[in-house]
């Protein structure tokens, strides 16, 4: 069936339109291709991330050396001496990455809560963002400023009542994606008509160098993991407590403190590792929060209109290709697109963590399974249509003998011996001088066809009408060494038609 050209046109401009809505949807509404997005950025990041020493921020790990040294759990005291080694070290602030939900030694809770009321130390409260039969309730939620902005939490761990009065305070709930990868961090967690800050966005405000960093998102932000884990100084615990921390490593410095020790169980899957110490996460967030203080963040770009202006320029060059060029050529140049795309993304990555990296290639992908075979059928329909009109003129074994010789070139000039036939009707003239005009050419279709029937059946090739008559030949385009007895053959058969008509 032949389609008309409007309708191809049509289908071409539907199927190019459909490509850049892919990208479109993908880029604003794409939920659905966020898992291979969120595999793609995971790539990108661990390329990306910088082993260029971290000097701003300082993490005391709780490890397995330390637990050996000095068993787990551990005395207020002897977190709280950790908190005054560090302060006496010219540490700028000190944050937590540990609850204390109940109280323990009477001592060690009077100097823990005599540090978090007047020393720069931010205490932990975790919040829950999971739904539960009985929502999590525990300790004394403190700390909060009114407002609604934040993720919502259903419940809390929060310290216990003589830590309620301390000064600063930092979250340290998390919501990892669906595939159990932490991705993102709650800027600010809201519980019942209060917000409470993230530990790191805590710590910068209560014990960076003064300049508060405008906030632009309140909600669930992605962590910057520009950094690979061993960028970030690190000290054990159980080195700090017997002071051979180096004091050039504390002083003027940010520090976490936590615990990477499997026995403790702090551990969640990040971009970077399978099995990372949620204290790296917190130093991830306060890493980048610096950065963006110091105007060391990469710039932001239009990520989605970048992605959307490439898909745009593919698109134009597919559809300008395809109806021009092979199927093969089509699909190279599909495939070329993919991968430049690739690199692309990995430098817009760091610039916009909204933009959807997939979508391009996915667009691609439905021109390469759609748009390259559609193309391909109306080649072929159009080369059938052309063999059809051949075997018009050719006969059918030559046609098929041409195709099946896989020539270059069939129809190039060459020197051969043929035998050429040329007839035409006797006294066409006063035939049809006294005939109607429809009368006329029927006699003339009839007689024409009495003559090529015969020629193409015994393998001439028809070189043209004369009006009246016709010339073939034989022995071209394909050799025969029976072209002059075919001619004959051709010749007598015409002759007993014509009789015949």
């Amino acid at each position: 069936m032949r389609i008309p050209f409007s309708s191809i046109a049509t289908a071409r401009g539907c199927i190019l339109l459909a490509a850049l809505l892919i990208t479109a949807w993908g880029q604003w509404y794409g939920g659905n291709v966020q898992r291979i997005d969120n595999w793609l950025r995971d790539r990108s990041l661990s390329l990306h991330a910088s082993h260029q020493p971290e000097t701003r921020v300082l993490l005391v790990d709780i490890d397995e050396a330390s637990l050996a040294r000095y068993p787990w759990p551990w005395s207020r005291g002897r977190i709280a001496e950790m908190v005054e080694l560090l302060m006496m070290g010219g540490a700028r602030g000190v944050a937590l990455d540990i609850l204390q939900e109940k109280p323990a030694d009477a001592a060690g809770d009077a100097r823990m809560a005599m540090l978090a009321r007047h020393a720069p130390l931010v205490l932990a409260q975790l919040f829950d963002f999971g739904q539960r039969d009985e929502a999590l309730r525990g300790g004394v939620l403190a700390g909060g400023l009114p407002g609604r902005d934040g993720v919502p939490a259903t419940g809390y761990l929060a310290n216990h009542a003589g830590l309620a009065h301390s000064a600063h305070f930092g979250a340290i709930g998390v919501t990892p994606d669906t595939d159990g990868v932490l991705r993102r961090v709650p800027m600010y967690s809201q519980y019942q008509g209060q917000q409470y800050p993230t530990l790191s966005r805590a710590l910068l405000d209560c014990c960076g160098d003064g300049a508060r960093l405008a906030l632009r998102e309140y909600g669930a932000v992605r962590i910057p993991y520009r950094r690979a884990w061993e960028a970030y100084s690190v000290a054990r615990a159980a080195d700090l407590l017997d002071q051979r921390v180096p004091a050039d490593l504390i002083a003027n410095r940010l520090v976490l403190i936590g615990s990477s020790a499997l026995s403790i169980g702090d551990r969640v899957a990040t971009p970077l590792g399978a099995l990372s110490a949620g204290l790296m996460v917190h130093a991830s967030m306060l890493s980048g929060l610096l950065d963006e203080q110091a105007g060391l963040a990469p710039a932001p770009w239009p990520g989605q209109a970048i992605a959307m202006a490439y898909c745009l320029l593919l698109t134009l060059l597919a559809g300008w290709m395809l109806p021009r060029r092979t199927a093969a050529a089509n699909i190279g140049v599909l495939l070329g697109g993919a991968l430049l795309w690739l690199p692309l993304a990995h430098g817009l990555v760091p610039h916009d963590d909204r933009f959807s990296p997939a979508t391009p290639l996915l667009s691609l992908l439905f021109l390469l399974v759609v748009a390259v075979p559609f193309h391909w059928q109306l080649a072929q329909q159009r080369s059938r249509r052309l063999l059809d009109t051949l075997r018009q003129y050719v006969a059918g074994e030559v046609v098929d003998e041409l195709l099946r010789s896989n020539l270059q070139d069939p129809l190039a000039p060459r020197r051969c011996e043929v035998t050429t036939l040329i007839a035409d009707m006797e006294g066409y003239t006063s035939h049809v001088a006294a005939l109607p005009v429809e009368q006329a050419a029927q006699l003339t279709t009839s007689f024409l066809d009495c003559l090529t029937r015969p020629a193409l059946a015994l393998g001439g090739t028809l070189d043209k009408y004369t009006g009246d008559g016709m010339v073939c030949f034989w022995g071209a385009p394909l050799p025969n060494a029976d072209h002059a007895d075919l001619a004959l053959d051709a010749a007598r058969a015409m002759l007993g038609a014509v009789a015949e008509l």
